[in-house]
């Protein structure tokens, strides 16, 4: 059992951080406050709305903290006020600079979406499978001054599943990692595990995410291709150009990986339409086919291919701009 005096500081953002919050709650353990992203424009309208984590804690009473600057000072000294045992964190999507990781006075914990020292960085999730990667977990390691460079404290794995996205992917390791917050606190507490230094040679690193991440590139081997796609969706997501205009892919199949399917001997160049079925559209990669099976154009909706398949013509090029 974990005491339920014990003092939490909770920082989080997106709906990743939702299920430890909410595992820390029900076990009796409800943040003395949350730490979170200031609120943002949402939707159509730009709505002003708080973030998931946000508002999770307004439904509990729980004050929220929502600093635009950490470096100041200021911020360490209201924490302070809280008297905190301890920071758990989970994609809170800011690096706490010295002077806040010393508050707490047992350190912080912080929920991190990959099999560390693997994936360090803001998007580890996207970057497991776009990497291929035949499995990936959550670990929850001792916060240091370094970007996810702390001694790991527990570590669980899961496979990645063929059908597995960015955000179904997202999905699985958020409850795994409320799953796990509890045992790493009380292993913390009572001394049962024992922190663990990360190897910096097996280290990578993955960057934040934007729009422009997304273009498709044609000339790798179609199941990098379709790692690729299913690695950047539903965010930032993947997209190509047809006669100049963006289009969005959502699922695809790898069709061939046979080395000659892409421009080999078949005569098809990277990122040309080799055929259009009733299913979908294949096109040609640097190796190996892929066909789409959901896409949507600038003007209109996300539409299954095999509804839409008729619109397009063998030998059409898709991509550049």
């Amino acid at each position: 059992m974990i005491d339920n005096a014990l003092r939490i500081i909770y920082m989080g953002t997106p709906d990743f951080a939702v299920p430890a919050l909410k595992r820390l709650i029900e076990a009796g353990l409800t943040p003395v406050a949350v730490v979170t992203q200031p609120d943002k424009p949402v939707g159509r309208k730009q709505e002003i709305k708080p973030g998931p984590v946000a508002a999770v804690a307004h439904e509990h009473n729980i004050p929220v903290l929502q600093p635009t600057r950490l470096r100041t000072g200021e911020f360490a000294r209201e924490l302070a006020e809280f008297k905190p045992d301890l920071f758990v964190t989970a994609a809170y999507g800011r690096i706490l600079p010295p002077d806040v990781l010393a508050v707490p006075r047992l350190g912080a914990l912080n929920i991190h979406g990959s099999l560390l020292p693997r994936h360090r960085g803001a998007s580890p999730v996207h970057a497991s499978i776009v990497a291929g990667d035949a499995e990936t977990g959550i670990t929850i390691m001792i916060m240091d001054e370094g970007m996810d460079t702390g001694d790991i404290l527990l570590q669980r794995a899961i496979p990645i599943e063929a059908t597995d996205d960015a955000g179904s992917l997202m999905d699985k390791l958020a409850e795994l990692g409320a799953d796990l917050i509890l045992p790493a606190i009380k292993g913390l507490l009572d001394g049962s595990l024992q922190p663990r230094r990360q190897n910096p040679d097996e280290a990578t690193v993955t960057g934040l995410l934007t729009r422009k991440d997304g273009e498709i590139d044609w000339n790798k081997p179609a199941q990098e291709v379709f790692n690729f796609i299913r690695g950047l969706n539903p965010w930032p997501g993947a997209y190509t150009y047809c006669d100049n205009k963006r289009l969005k892919v959502f699922l695809t199949r790898v069709v061939s990986t046979d080395e000659g399917a892409g421009n080999g001997d078949s005569g098809w160049e990277p990122g040309t339409i080799t055929a259009c079925t009733s299913e979908g559209i294949q096109v040609a990669c640097g190796s190996g086919t892929l066909e789409l099976l959901e896409i949507q154009t600038e003007a209109g909706r996300r539409m299954s291919c095999s509804d839409c398949a008729h619109n397009y013509r063998l030998g059409t090029p898709l991509g550049g701009n």
